[in-house]
């Protein structure tokens, strides 16, 4: 039996960022990754910076890069809150790879503080929207 599909929402602190229905939606919870399909048991779980994967009702795919927040699956909705969110076309991926490429080295080195770790990890997420957003056009 066919299921309706999911109604997703990302919405950012400042704005609505993504809306529409969907077959799919990967993201990474601090559990680890998590997979939803239409007809899923409700949950709700914190976010860790990363890609959250979209795939809409005609197989295209959405790539949003969120900093963090929560997702939240209840009635065949689901929605993604995150204080940054931006879709993987509006990533500024030369910048956001330099960044990171600095940032990565620190690391290594051993000399790079928390904030800079996650400032890390949400350079890397923005990174791998970018290059999906680029890719599927």
């Amino acid at each position: 039996m066919a299921r309706d599909p999911l109604h997703v929402e990302v919405v950012s602190a400042d704005r609505q960022v993504w809306s529409g229905d969907a077959v799919n939606v990967i993201a990474r919870t601090v559990e680890g990754d998590i997979g939803i399909l239409p007809g899923h048991e409700p949950v709700l779980a914190l976010l860790q910076p990363c890609a959250v994967e979209i795939v809409t009702n005609d197989g295209r795919s959405e790539t949003v890069a969120v900093d963090g927040g929560f997702i939240s699956v209840a009635n065949g909705r689901v929605s993604v809150l995150s204080q940054l969110a931006l879709l993987g076309h509006e990533v500024g991926l030369e910048e956001a790879i330099d960044k990171a490429t600095a940032l990565e080295d620190k690391a290594l080195r051993g000399q790079a503080d928390e904030d800079e770790l996650h400032r890390l990890r949400i350079l890397q997420a923005q990174i791998k929207a970018g290059k999906a957003s680029r890719k599927a056009e």
